[in-house]
């Protein structure tokens, strides 16, 4: 089955209760598990990413850095997120979802640890570059494995609610800087939010425990071994897959480098060009969060209730109206706080139906490697935004450079995800 077409024998599930608490209801023991710990994974996750956007001030400062090579920093994370996504999404179709979760977790908490023992940029740099193999192959893992233990029905919903867990790892960030930068100074502040960084590795633990492979995999796999048709590293590449791996790639890349280009920046925004102090930012950057929140639980309900496509479409636009209005009209700060709410809303709410989309593209065979890639290279270009942005911000003020990629990048997502098919309710299964 070394070409088969992820779009055959499509059989889907009806969708009954659209509610968005339905498929929590429904859960059994083992499924609300994996939710919990796929939750936790994903805050942490979130948390640990967003700690080098909220220390890019003091790093720029202390080790005097342009900001094109702040940027950078965050750009080489991601950049090798998107080869640890591909390649712990191939893993995970090899040695199991759940065991490729535990390896990506323990790699990138470690990793953080790195990162606040750094004495130059240099090495922060190359600390954050490994980081990042560890970083997305997390995402990868832990977003087939949500797909696959949930049932159709409710997946949208399952794995959208699942990726509000960022919004909380965010919050949890912003909430460490303000109280690790009050009672410390910045040059000891900076270090302890990395620190707090490695709490992902605590996870571990509970998934060990707790969490169990899921069937459809596992079946998957036997067969494979049975057989010995293991899936290929290049074979989401062959006809009629390539197709899929394409279209799935730019949408992925559309809605990661909007996100990035606004989510990096904004803290610097606020504090650059609008004269916040780092603790009075906290305000803002609280209803950015609060807006992503209530938009990533929004998103996973439209997913099953409009769609996959129709979610991208709507979320798209409005995101390109709102960070044209937060970034390029003349508004008070009282405004601008108020606008952070559908900012953060519609540049997040969207990726609600994004792990459920791309593990429904794929069959049982190559999820991982096809999921893993696609939303990985997406990551990986979107991380050239933050060094671009920076890049531009010395022509053109920051806010010009935030919108231009911005506009861009949520118009390749709008026109990759019109082309894609709906795939709502759609059934696994392992022989695909």
């Amino acid at each position: 089955m070394t070409t088969a077409d992820p779009l055959q024998r499509i059989e889907r599930a009806e969708i009954e209760d659209t509610s968005l608490l339905a498929f929590y209801r429904d859960m059994n023991v083992a499924e609300r598990r994996t939710f919990w710990a796929c939750a936790a994974g994903w805050a942490l996750d979130g948390m640990d990413f967003m700690i080098y956007p909220l220390v890019i001030g003091t790093i720029i400062a202390l080790w005097k850095v342009d900001a094109a090579s702040a940027g950078l920093a965050g750009t080489v994370t991601l950049l090798a997120s998107a080869i640890g996504g591909w390649l712990g999404g191939y893993l995970s179709d090899h040695i199991g979802r759940v065991r490729t979760l535990q390896i990506t977790i323990i790699w990138f908490s470690f990793f953080s640890l790195v990162c606040a023992i750094v004495q130059n940029f240099e090495q922060l740099l190359i600390a954050r570059a490994v980081l990042g193999l560890g970083f997305g192959g997390e995402w990868a893992a832990g977003a087939v494995l949500m797909g696959e233990a949930i049932r159709p029905q409710y997946r949208g919903r399952a794995v959208g609610s699942v990726q509000s867990g960022w919004a909380v790892g965010w919050g949890l960030a912003v909430l460490s800087q303000a109280v690790l930068f009050s009672l410390m100074p910045a040059e000891t502040a900076w270090r302890w939010m990395f620190v707090i960084g490695a709490l992902p590795a605590l996870l571990v633990f509970y998934i060990r425990r707790s969490v169990t492979e899921p069937e459809i995999a596992a079946a998957a796999r036997a067969k494979h071994a049975e057989t010995g048709s293991h899936p290929k590293l290049w074979e989401i590449f062959t006809f009629p897959i390539v197709k899929t791996t394409v279209l799935a790639s730019l949408m992925a890349t559309g809605c990661q480098g909007g996100y990035y280009a606004i989510t990096f920046w904004v803290p610097q925004f606020l504090t650059k060009e609008r004269h916040l102090s780092i603790v009075g930012s906290t305000g803002y950057l609280s209803t950015l969060i609060i807006g992503s929140f209530v938009g990533y639980l929004v998103g996973a309900w439209l997913a099953d209730r409009i769609g996959r496509r129709n979610l991208f479409l709507i979320f798209s636009i409005g995101a390109i109206a709102v960070v044209l209005l937060y970034t390029q009209l003349p508004l008070i700060n009282e405004i601008l706080w108020v606008l952070g709410f559908p900012l953060g809303f519609f540049a997040s709410g969207y990726f609600s139906g994004v792990g459920a989309f791309l593990t429904e593209l794929y069959p049982t065979r190559l999820r991982g490697s096809g999921q893993g890639f696609c939303y990985n290279f997406g990551r990986g270009i979107g991380a050239l935004f933050p060094f671009l942005v920076g890049a531009l911000s010395a022509t053109t003020s920051l806010a010009n450079a935030i919108a231009i990629f911005a506009v861009v990048a949520y118009a390749v997502f709008f026109i990759a995800a019109f082309a894609l098919p709906e795939t709502r309710g759609r059934v696994l299964h392992a022989d695909q």
